[in-house]
């Protein structure tokens, strides 16, 4: 028997959706929706949106240019203890 895993997300908990866990007897494990405790990489995603907001062009070009270089910015220990 498998174990579906999912947020609470609204077309997760919907009445449709929660029919089709009871008649297919599908056991859910039910995990809070947007929780960066769960989501490690969300934490990465917010420490790379504070570093480009440092910087205030808009062309994209550049855009590109400053994602890559504050994506290489993070530290590697970060990644690590993220998924540790």
């Amino acid at each position: 028997r498998f174990t579906f895993q999912q947020d609470n997300n609204s077309k997760h908990t919907a009445k449709t959706t929660q029919e089709l866990h009871r008649d297919k007897s599908l056991n859910v494990l039910e995990w809070p929706s947007h929780s960066p405790d769960f989501y490690p990489f969300e934490h990465l995603w917010r420490d790379l949106k504070i570093g480009v907001q440092r910087h205030s062009s808009s062309i994209l070009t550049e855009l590109e240019k400053i994602c890559r270089e504050e994506w290489e910015k993070l530290p590697k220990y970060r990644c690590a203890n993220l998924v540790a």
